[in-house]
């Protein structure tokens, strides 16, 4: 059901029903002379929608996070040069990221100075490379 309704809200079909509605509200204005009453109609059915959708909304978005990250991993674990430690990297404590982040910011500052990105695809094999061309280099 809520897969139907978050396809539905996002829908032109569902836009236009809002906009009708938000407009027969406003033509009713003046029937009810503008009251507190009038008001508080458009208030809460605004209020009960938005608290709903903002439950929709993160069940999309938690839904198509989590089918990203298996796109994800499905790539990093055919491919035979990948890193499989990044593997379900979502699931990872922030020290965890937060050291898989300074590696690979490590990482980009060694593919900078050999103006390769393509070369290395671990930071143990970027740092065993650059070590080898700095040898190479001293000779």
């Amino acid at each position: 059901m809520a897969s139907a309704i978050t396809e539905f809200s996002g829908s032109t079909p569902a836009f236009v029903t809002a906009a009708g509605l938000v407009l027969v509200w406003a033509l009713t204005g003046p029937l009810f002379d503008y009251s507190e009453t009038w008001q508080l109609v458009i208030n809460t059915g605004t209020t009960v929608i938005t608290f709903l959708m903002v439950f929709l909304i993160q069940r999309a978005q938690n839904k198509d996070s989590l089918v990203l990250h298996l796109k994800l991993n499905e790539l990093i674990a055919a491919h035979k040069g990948a890193s499989n430690r990044l593997i379900n990297a979502q699931d990872f404590s922030e020290e965890e990221i937060k050291l898989l982040h300074d590696f690979y910011c490590a990482l980009a500052e060694m593919a900078k100075k050999d103006n390769d990105l393509g070369k290395t695809h671990t930071v143990e094999e970027a740092q065993d490379n650059h070590n080898d061309k700095l040898a190479a280099h001293m000779q």
